[in-house]
């Protein structure tokens, strides 16, 4: 499927600078622009603009520097961003009510304010030029724009504010606007029945063509709402008890929310097959595809989710961007051109990644951090600083083929999508014809000023390792928000709760999760899990899934969301962060040379997650307007 934000959102960024009812935040108050507001709806052109200044609203998280704007990769387990940003806040717990990273609540209602006054007066656009169908997909994808903005302050806050199509009077006193949160369900049931709405529509196709790519599509819709009904069958908003006491106030202004608890009390395991149902219909549609390049290489195949543009994979993208915000942020600075290196995995990201017989070889840490191996893995901690000489599998994502690397056996034998995310020290940076050898030692090429990466890894997977960077050749991408391969894990893991859980499935469901995953680990160039695992349990079947879920869609912004909806980031996001030993000295070495001590577990810092940062509080400023408003847990 072919999804486009190139020309779409160029539109969309130059009309957002029309802010003709737009206003300074979610409760201010704005002049009267009746006699201009009344002009708008005469012209088709005008009209227009008003619905893409109303979609301007929607993120792009890869339109900048990566990790700049957006907490969701450096505040991660998965990830360290050397460069300092807010995401460093959240990982040292130095952040509260007054002072909240990348606050975006107020954004978000202005663009739903935005599209509600376009759904309003869209239709009375009285130019003759302006076709039915042309107001009939402005009002379509506004509305859907409108649920989105919804959802993605849900995923942060949880529970909101619903408005629906409330247009809020401005002139009102403040004491007029005081309104109570909406409880979790009512939020969930009114996005996943806005978002059905729009994927029923005949005015919202099933896929678009050249100008129209980065609408959305009935997929796009659809996919929506299977990740929200994932999220709320997960442990965060499915009988958190640790939320017991975030209740609305009492009022007699709004007795349907008076007192309300906010967040569900009792457990329901039959939402698991909530989620199940609502990724099945991506599953059963024939227009998406797993990426497969058509040659049976795995490498290959994992690597053209973001570097084929519109492949059969993609849902729904983050626009088509150039690729030098994600490259020159993950191309270490031992390489000619422009070269930031300083986005990597953790340690514990690096140890996630299977064996090439498809088991995973870490399996726990003892109480000092050393790593706890498999024994059928094959993975031997004794000699995994060991270095060994073995072959390097770079075929199928560079113009290079397999090549011989000494380097530890810690590397070594591990699945495809190891190699194709993660680069370590001592290795060859491959760029188009050339490569250059990288050392993550201190002061060497790789960490030669404070641009390198702190755990002394880099990701690897979105830079176009076919091109040369150092003459500005990017290429662009596609990033995937919604793509089929998190459809198959969605499906899999309601599947399996529902199992555990006792909850009676449709026929053919737990056969088909176990067929989808044994096709997404055959993508990976693995043997079915089945196989692999064949006495697993269904609950560690469940921690399987997990773990392949976050090296599928690593670095994709799930795993921030992944480990605090399953209320593990106490454990996960807190406590020591692993990488090799970046501060040993290259000493009289060659600058490209990983010096011995280098090969050693190492913290590089220490990150603080308490229980009340599994959600964002709402700003300080916010609470002081609002008297009616519940902050969340323990802000």
């Amino acid at each position: 499927m072919k999804i486009n934000f190139k020309s779409f959102y160029m539109l969309c960024f130059a009309a957002s600078t029309l802010t003709l009812t737009s206003c300074e935040d979610f409760l201010d108050r704005q002049e009267d622009e009746m006699l201009t507001f009344e002009k708008i709806w005469e012209n088709r052109n005008t009209t227009k603009r008003y619905w893409l200044n109303a979609m301007s609203f929607l993120p792009n998280f890869n339109g900048g520097y990566i990790g700049d704007n957006e907490p969701y990769l450096g505040a991660s387990d998965e990830c360290t961003i050397a460069y300092d940003r807010q995401y460093r806040n959240i990982n040292f717990g130095s952040w509260n009510a007054s002072t909240v990273p990348y606050y975006s609540m107020d954004k978000y209602y202005k663009g739903i304010r935005e599209c509600n006054i376009l759904m309003q007066n869209v239709h009375k656009c009285s130019d003759p030029i302006a076709t039915q169908e042309e107001l009939d997909k402005y009002y379509w994808q506004a509305r859907f724009a409108r649920a989105y903005y919804y959802f993605l302050m849900m995923c942060d806050y949880g529970p909101i504010f619903l408005l629906g199509d409330e247009l809020l009077d401005f002139s009102a006193s403040t004491e007029s606007l005081y309104r109570p949160r909406n409880t979790w369900e009512q939020c969930v049931d009114y996005v996943v029945s806005e978002m059905t709405e729009c994927a029923n529509s005949n005015a919202i196709q099933s896929s678009y063509e050249d100008l129209e790519y980065g609408l959305a599509t009935k997929g796009t819709c659809q996919a929506v709402i299977s990740r929200l009904l994932l999220y709320s069958a997960r442990d965060l908003f499915n009988g958190n008890t640790l939320y017991r006491n975030v209740k609305n106030p009492t009022t007699s202004e709004f007795p349907d929310l008076s007192g309300a608890e906010l967040f569900p009390q009792q457990y329901d395991a039959n939402k698991w097959l909530k989620a199940a149902e609502a990724a099945k219909v991506l599953l059963d549609n024939p227009q998406y595809e797993l990426y497969r390049a058509g040659n049976g290489n795995p490498y290959e195949d994992y690597v053209g989710i973001t570097n084929v543009n519109w492949n059969s994979e993609l849902i729904w993208t983050d626009r088509y961007n150039n690729r030098f915000s994600w490259g020159v942020g993950t191309v270490p600075t031992g390489v000619a051109g422009t070269a930031y290196g300083a986005v990597g995995p953790t340690q514990q990201q690096v140890d996630a990644y299977a064996m090439n017989n498809g088991r995973y070889p870490i399996i726990g840490y003892d109480a000092d951090g050393n790593p706890i191996a498999d024994s059928q893995s094959g993975y031997d901690v004794a000699t995994e600083m060991q270095l060994s000489v073995w072959n390097y599998p770079a075929t199928g994502w560079s113009k290079f083929g397999n090549f011989d690397i000494e380097a530890p056996n810690m590397y070594k034998n591990r699945e495809p999508r190891f190699y194709v995310t993660v680069f370590f020290s001592g290795n060859y940076w491959l760029h188009d014809q050339q490569s250059t050898m990288i050392s993550f030692a201190k002061g060497a090429n790789g960490n030669k000023s404070h641009d390198y990466p702190k755990s002394g890894y880099l990701v690897n997977r979105f830079y176009d390792h076919r091109l040369n960077s150092a003459a500005g050749n990017w290429g662009n991408i596609t990033f995937p928000v919604f793509r089929l391969g998190e459809m198959y894990l969605n499906f899999i893991e309601s599947v399996l709760e529902c199992k555990k859980h006792g909850i009676s499935l449709p026929a053919g469901y737990e056969q088909l999760a176990m067929d989808k995953w044994a096709d997404l680990r055959d993508r990976a160039g693995l043997a079915p899990i089945t196989d692999v695992y064949p006495n697993a349990t269904t609950e560690e079947l469940i921690e399987l899934c997990r773990k392949e879920r976050r090296v599928e869609l690593a670095f994709e912004r799930h795993r921030y969301y992944d480990t605090r909806t399953w209320m593990i980031a106490t454990e996960t996001d807190g406590g020591p962060m692993y990488g090799m030993n970046t501060e040993c000295p290259i000493g009289d070495n060659a600058a490209n040379v990983t010096p011995a001590d280098f090969w050693k577990r190492t913290v590089f810092e220490t990150r603080v997650f308490k229980d009340n940062h599994y959600l964002y509080p709402f700003s300080q400023r916010e609470l002081d307007r609002n008297r009616m408003l519940t902050q969340n847990y323990g802000w």
